[in-house]
């Protein structure tokens, strides 16, 4: 989320955490050497589903509800609601205070790493991203977040 134009849609900061929250779920080189490795700054798997879900509600109603909003088309919308639906379930088997190995370990979760993957590569493009750059931490999300 290099050069994301961040202020271009009207809630923005939203997109944020969703593309934040994608890239993560996406990536599996990413959940050995951050998530499995326990290195800071990241998050886990629960966090990264809360910033997916938290004010979007994207859990209860469908990411088309978005479009224009947070989301710039049907297509982004329904890869979106894909990722969700199949993280969430997972999420809910699995709990949400589970150990990163138990969400890698379902056997579910490639299919949500692929769906989120879509997913990001979708929103990375489209807002002028290298989708293939690594995650960047909560802490640089924050501040990319703060001010337009």
């Amino acid at each position: 989320m290099g050069v994301m134009p961040l202020n271009d849609m009207p809630w923005w900061r939203w997109r944020s955490n969703v593309r934040s929250a994608l890239h993560m779920l996406s990536d599996p080189v990413f959940h050995e050497t951050t998530w499995l490795a326990g290195q800071e700054g990241y998050g886990d798997v629960t966090d990264a589903v809360y910033r997916l879900v938290e004010d979007t509600w994207l859990d209860n109603w469908s990411a088309e509800k978005y479009v224009g909003s947070i989301f710039r088309d049907g297509a982004e919308a329904a890869l979106v609601d894909a990722a969700v639906h199949r993280v969430v379930r997972i999420t809910h088997q699995v709990g949400p205070d589970a150990p990163v190995s138990a969400y890698l370990a379902d056997p579910g979760w490639p299919e949500a790493v692929r769906a989120a993957r879509e997913a990001h590569v979708r929103l990375a493009r489209a807002d002028g991203d290298d989708p293939d750059t690594p995650p960047c931490s909560l802490d640089t999300l924050r501040v990319m977040t703060r001010s337009v």
